[in-house]
C-alpha cells in the first residue's frame, strides 16, 4: 500500500468525527480532510460508505471523498429540524425485524418499507418471536398487504423455526442493515444466523415488551459466511420527509386508483366516482390502509416543506452574517 496513493476502504464506524474504515481486512482510524466541513447536507461519509482515503500506518488515515452511493436511508433528524439524518448506505437489503407481541406494528412496518424503497434497498420484514404467536398467519398476511411483492418471514430464533427461509440473503458480498425498535430480536436474529454470539442481547421488559438498547451505534459486522450487517440503535418511531416516492411505491395500489378518481382533492368521502371509496365498498382496500397513506403522505409533505423553509431561512442568515 503506497503512502502517497489514495486507497479505498469502506466506513464500518463513525463516532463524531472519527471513523474507523476497513481497507484491505485491516481496520484504521481515520478523520475528514477540511473540505468537507464546506459540503453540503449528505456528503459526509457515514457506516457502510466507501471512501478513498490517504493510508496513515502511523497515525490516523485521512478520508478525501465519498464513493458514490447505491443505496442510502435516511430520515428527519428530530433534533435538527432543517437536516435529514443520513443512517446507513450501500445496504442490498433492509430487515424489518419485529416481534410478535406488543411490538408489533403496522404502521411503523408500512414506515420502515417506505424509506427502505425510498433509499434503493431491498425491504424484508422479519416477525420474530414466532413461538409467542397464536396467530402467525394473520400477521404475515396483514404485513404482505403493505406493499406489492414485499418479502415476509415468521421466524422464532430461539427454537431455530423459519431460520432455513432466510438463508438466502446471507450470501458472500451481500450487506444487511438491521432495522427495528429495541427487543425486537435484531441481536438474538444474527447470533442465530452467524451459529456464535457476534451480537450482544439484552433482556426485555415482560410489562411492554421494551427491550434495552445494546447497541448505542451503527457499526458493520462480518459474519464468516461473507455477508456484512450494519447493525443500528433501536427506533421505536421513523418520521417521513423527502420520501414521495417511497410512500408512493409502498401505496401503489391506493396511487392507481386515485387516477380513476373524477376528483383529485384525495379526501375519497362524499365525492362521486371515487375509485378509492368503490374499492373500499368492495372490501378490496380498508379504511385504515387508505388512513396511513394519507397520514404518512401529509406528515412527509408538512416535515419536507418545513425543512426546506428553515434551511432557506438558515442560508440568508449566514449570508448575512458573513
Amino acid at each position: 500500500m503506497n503512502n502517497n496513493e489514495l486507497t479505498v476502504g469502506r466506513v464500518y464506524e463513525c463516532q463524531r468525527n472519527l471513523f474507523i474504515v476497513k481497507v484491505n481486512d485491516k481496520e484504521v482510524s481515520a478523520k475528514l480532510k477540511g473540505s468537507f466541513y464546506d459540503m453540503t447536507e449528505g456528503s459526509f461519509p457515514i457506516v457502510g460508505d466507501y471512501v478513498e482515503l490517504m493510508y496513515n500506518p502511523i497515525g490516523e488515515s485521512i478520508i478525501h471523498s465519498v464513493l458514490e452511493r447505491k443505496s442510502v436511508l435516511k430520515r428527519p433528524d428530530q433534533a435538527k429540524t432543517a437536516t435529514m439524518q443520513y443512517m446507513v448506505a450501500n445496504a442490498d437489503y433492509a430487515f424489518i425485524v419485529t416481534a410478535l407481541n406488543e411490538d408489533y406494528s403496522y404502521n411503523r412496518i408500512a414506515r420502515y418499507v417506505s424509506v427502505a424503497i425510498e433509499g434503493n434497498t431491498t425491504p424484508v420484514v422479519i416477525l420474530t418471536k414466532s413461538d409467542c404467536c397464536n396467530n402467525v398467519g394473520r400477521f404475515v398476511s396483514e404485513v404482505e398487504g403493505i406493499a406489492d411483492g414485499i418479502r415476509v418471514h415468521a421466524i422464532s430464533a430461539l427454537y431455530g423455526i423459519g431460520l432455513d427461509e432466510i438463508e438466502e440473503y446471507f450470501k458472500p458480498g451481500a450487506t444487511i442493515c438491521l432495522l427495528g425498535s429495541s427487543g425486537a430480536g435484531k441481536s438474538t436474529l444474527i447470533n442465530a444466523m452467524a451459529g456464535e454470539e457476534v451480537m450482544k442481547t439484552g433482556a426485555v421488559r415482560e410489562s411492554d415488551s421494551t427491550g434495552k438498547h445494546t447497541t448505542t451505534h451503527r457499526q458493520i459486522i462480518d459474519l464468516k459466511c461473507g455477508t456484512s450487517i450494519i447493525d443500528t440503535p433501536g427506533m421505536r418511531e421513523i418520521g417521513m420527509a423527502n420520501i414521495e416516492e417511497g410512500i408512493d411505491s409502498t401505496f401503489a395500489d391506493i396511487i392507481e386508483l386515485e387516477k380513476h378518481c373524477k376528483f383529485s382533492d384525495y379526501q375519497h368521502k362524499t365525492e362521486p366516482g371515487c375509485a378509492v371509496k368503490a374499492a373500499i365498498e368492495r372490501g378490496e382496500l380498508t379504511r385504515e390502509r387508505l388512513e396511513l397513506y394519507k397520514s404518512l403522505s401529509i406528515e412527509n409533505k408538512n416535515n419536507s416543506g418545513k425543512k426546506k423553509e428553515i434551511a432557506k431561512l438558515q442560508k440568508m442568515r449566514k449570508k448575512t452574517i458573513y
